[in-house]
């Protein structure tokens, strides 16, 4: 289950470029889906004594119901366990061994006689030999980033039961990722979108020389290998997952009944693949990725950008489920509604350090940003149309140079949230929505409507006219943000359509004299819950939740 560190470095970013992208009419197709075929997945099932598959049918099924209640608008959310993605992973592999890419090599492995199986990646961890993290997984490093393999850890233990793993051989195939460094450099160099982070990284990892890294392991939960004489392996997950972005595409494109569509957006090179990723990611999408697709010998296009932010932590310490730190995003909706944590995350989007995240921060920004300066504009603004002008947008006339600098402010603000969204400047381009109605709250308390309204009506209609406008510009910017609001607010505006059928575009154009409005209602309400009165409900959501889980799993034995 993701957790709110996971949920804003992919998901939730992605799905605020994807949302902006529509509403400004280009061809969007937003796709990812449930990674089934990890270690993780493998060694849970273990530990609850059922097949992998039973546990991943469970999950992912969670997982789509929760992200559509999170307000993610995935074009298509797919899983690794679909038939297509396993033949689509099949046949790429393939025609990398044709080419001569792949090859095959005895290797030492841990095994762990306890158990009786060979230990890949997450089934072993130990203590970096690089950085020295004690608890560095068989694959990656999360501390220092560096891919490893599980024979490198040094006083390695298996995750299963603990005991030492002894070193045995076996066959395996390599995918020689050596062979692709220069072409790889010049990709990465070349390419200016890139955040630093991820150019950099990328950059030391090639300085160092890349190695062959193995396709194959010893599992029986996975993709099975497709070479001749590889019966009885799978494909290692580090190498068919990133595939999935692919295959989630054919996949789209097929059930629309336009098969062969799926390669205007992989072959043509108009077309731009960005990707939204936690830096512990970086080199599976811009060295892993891109030396699959060059070994095809075919053209597709490479990873256009690599979006890829730094760790948000929770309460100054890293997530951990074991240790009960942190929120996921099931228990997250079981306290507050999702824009609420769509909001604040996106605030404290992690993009250029490590953030931290605090019940006080949430607090904080849901009820002075959310409350009292967002909703609070919008509902003074559609109140006062309701009771004065019989809600009615009223008609303006000899606008003065304050009501016209304010609509200039709008427009030139409405244009910078849509540069920061295009240069993936997220958090700053809230900030920019927000400072929409922060300008309207100023704009509203220096006109005092409430008392020219008796002395001047027509100064009145201005000023409300003026507001209107902003209110309508949040309508439609406020969208790829906190879409629930936005749809309420369009509601209240009585605006034509859904949330999704408006356009960017709308910014442009005023909400006409005349226009009729719904009553006004109040879009937000304070927490007002102390933070260690938020931890004791968290508690009881997250022992509710457990129960509820524990319920639905059915013991089985593992075949």
């Amino acid at each position: 289950m993701p957790h709110l560190g996971n949920i804003v470095s992919s998901i939730l970013s992605a799905d605020v470029v994807a949302r902006y992208y529509r509403l400004k009419g280009d061809d969007v197709v937003y796709v990812t889906g449930s990674d089934e075929h990890g270690t993780p997945i493998e060694v849970e099932a273990v530990r609850l004594g059922i097949p992998p598959k039973q546990l991943t049918d469970q999950n992912h099924e969670k997982v789509v119901d929760l992200f559509e209640r999170w307000g993610i608008s995935f074009s298509n959310y797919t899983r690794t366990e679909n038939p297509l993605h396993k033949k689509f992973v099949q046949d790429l592999l393939l025609k990398i061994y044709d080419n001569g890419y792949i090859f095959t090599q005895e290797t030492e492995l841990p095994y762990c006689p306890k158990c009786d199986r060979f230990l890949p990646d997450r089934f072993v961890e130990g203590i970096c030999p690089n950085c020295g993290y004690k608890q560095a997984r068989g694959d990656q490093c999360e501390t220092c980033g560096s891919l490893l393999e599980p024979v490198k850890l040094i006083q390695p233990y298996c995750t299963i039961c603990g005991s030492t793993p002894v070193i045995k051989r076996s066959k395996h195939w390599y995918f020689d990722l050596s062979k692709f460094n220069e072409q790889l450099r010049n990709y990465i160099k070349s390419n200016k979108q890139l955040p630093d982070n991820a150019r950099n990284f990328s950059l030391n990892i090639l300085q160092e020389g890349l190695e062959p890294r193995p396709v194959t392991r010893d599992n029986k939960w996975g993709i099975p290998a497709p070479f001749p004489g590889a019966e009885g392996k799978t494909i290692y997950v580090w190498v068919e997952a990133v595939l999935g972005y692919l295959s989630a595409t054919v996949e789209y494109f097929k059930k629309r009944g336009e098969e062969e569509r799926w390669k205007e957006y992989w072959f043509n090179k108009e077309a731009k693949t960005l990707y939204f990723i936690g830096k512990d990611n970086i080199p599976f999408h811009t060295l892993i990725l891109p030396a699959l697709l060059l070994a095809t010998h075919e053209d597709y296009n490479l990873p256009w950008n690599v979006d890829s932010i730094e760790f948000l932590m929770f309460e100054g310490q890293a997530f951990s489920k074991s240790r009960r730190i942190g929120v996921w995003i099931d228990e997250a909706l079981e306290l507050f509604p999702a824009d609420y944590w769509r909001y604040t995350l996106i605030s404290m989007r992690p993009e250029t350090k490590d953030t931290n995240f605090s019940w006080k921060t949430f607090i904080e920004k849901v009820n002075s940003d959310l409350n009292d300066t967002l909703g609070n504009f919008i509902h003074r603004t559609l109140t006062f149309i309701n009771q004065h002008f019989d809600s009615v947008v009223p008609k303006p006339s000899k606008l003065d140079e304050r009501d016209k600098s304010t609509l200039e402010s709008t427009r030139k603000r409405v244009e910078k949230i849509a540069q920061n969204l295009e240069e993936f400047k997220l958090q700053e381009a809230l900030r920019q929505v927000i400072g929409l109605s922060h300008l309207g709250n100023r704009f509203l308390n220096e006109k005092e409507p409430w008392k020219t309204i008796k002395t001047n009506p027509q100064s009145a209609a201005n000023t409300i006219y003026v507001a209107a406008q902003i209110v309508k510009n949040l309508a439609i910017t406020l969208e790829p943000f906190t879409p629930f609001t936005a749809e309420k607010l369009g509601k209240l505006l009585n605006l034509p359509g859904t949330v999704h059928e408006r356009t960017w575009n709308e910014t442009k154009k005023d909400l006409p004299t005349g226009h009729k409005i719904n009553k006004a209602k109040p879009l937000f309400s304070k927490i007002k819950s102390t933070e260690e009165e938020l931890q004791i409900i968290l508690e009881k959501a997250r022992s509710n939740l457990q129960k509820l889980s524990k319920s639905n799993v059915r013991v089985g034995k593992m075949k």
